[in-house]
């Protein structure tokens, strides 16, 4: 890949960070609700002078309890962090928000997931949704962690309007 085309040999994502406040409870999330299987863990790492925030962007007092790293079937693998840090902020961002996201997981039946979902007691926001225009024949539909982590639910299992003329298409596990 030429340099002006993008990041030179760039092959795809290989994983998502993120920070809980409850490594087990975000275990029972991705392991026991989501099936995602647990690989291995790291830490802790305690403060050691400036290398926390030389490295990591935080504050150079924080230690970081535990890393785990999770496979989560043929999507990308997610590396969970607990922090302990003086100024912690603990509020999550909307997707509104500058920094906001949200994880969007496929499903073959978007209607038995969210049955699953509630039935885990997970707060599903609205019902199912449908798209329209390029992404027409998709559902989706919002539901929040335990510890209140924006997530998504999407499906197509008949494609999307957008893939009829499309030269490149997104990341779809049908493929």
């Amino acid at each position: 890949m030429n340099s002006d085309q993008g990041l030179p040999g760039l092959r795809g994502t290989d994983h998502i960070g993120l920070t809980v406040p409850d490594m087990e409870q975000a275990h029972e999330f991705f392991v026991g609700v989501l099936g995602c299987v647990r690989v291995y863990s790291l830490g802790p790492f305690l403060p050691n002078g400036n290398w926390m925030a030389e490295h990591l962007n935080v504050d150079r007092d924080t230690t970081m309890r535990e890393i785990r790293f999770y496979r989560c079937a043929n999507g990308s693998n997610f590396e969970v962090f607990q922090y302990e840090t003086p100024a912690q902020n603990t509020v999550l961002p909307r997707n509104s928000d500058v920094g906001g996201h949200h994880l969007a997981f496929y499903v073959d039946d978007l209607d038995t997931a969210v049955t699953y979902l509630e039935s885990k007691g997970l707060r599903v926001l609205g019902s199912p949704t449908a798209s329209t225009g390029p992404s027409f024949g998709q559902r989706w539909v919002y539901f929040l962690s335990p510890w209140g982590m924006q997530c998504e639910l999407v499906s197509f299992p008949n494609g999307k309007a957008y893939e009829k003329e499309a030269t490149v298409r997104l990341w779809d596990t049908r493929a």
